[in-house]
């Protein structure tokens, strides 16, 4: 199997390469790129640069940021779009969105590990317009249509 090369070019050099965290990591950290620490009051939104750009060998993947578990769940510290989504063909500097929904201030310090990017295949359908769906069991049923779960 040939392994997928992701280039990376640091745009600014204090910017740090990517790296997973453990061999059986699917994401690889993000790490902010800023000189001074960023305050971030509860409910205040902030775009965190990571002096990074990257190059996909194709539409065939795209670059997924997710929050990091323990900023999330530690201290109410998420990314403020859900999920970023790094298109193949941007060349642009990754930059994190997030935002604090805890009830305390939140300091993101200089080189602190803000996000994961995970790099994940992307199918490009051909859409076509039609005028009747097949049937499912499941037909038009909605939000808790499945069960009392």
């Amino acid at each position: 199997m040939v392994k997928m090369k992701l280039k990376i070019k640091k745009l600014k050099p204090n910017a740090k390469i990517p790296k997973r965290a453990t061999n059986g990591s699917a994401g690889m950290d993000l790490y902010a790129c800023i000189d001074n620490s960023i305050t971030l009051a509860p409910g205040q939104l902030a775009m965190v640069p990571t002096g990074l750009a990257i190059e996909l060998p194709d539409n065939t993947s795209a670059a997924f940021l997710y929050a990091r578990s323990g900023l999330g769940v530690k201290h109410g510290i998420c990314l403020s779009n859900g999920v970023g989504v790094i298109d193949s063909d941007y060349r642009g500097e990754i930059c994190v969105g997030l935002c604090n929904v805890s009830d305390k201030p939140y300091v993101i310090a200089p080189d602190e590990r803000v996000a994961q990017m995970v790099i994940a295949p992307v199918i490009t359908p051909e859409i076509v317009e039609a005028d009747e769906l097949g049937d499912t069991q499941r037909g038009e049923g909605g939000f808790g249509s499945t069960g009392s779960h």
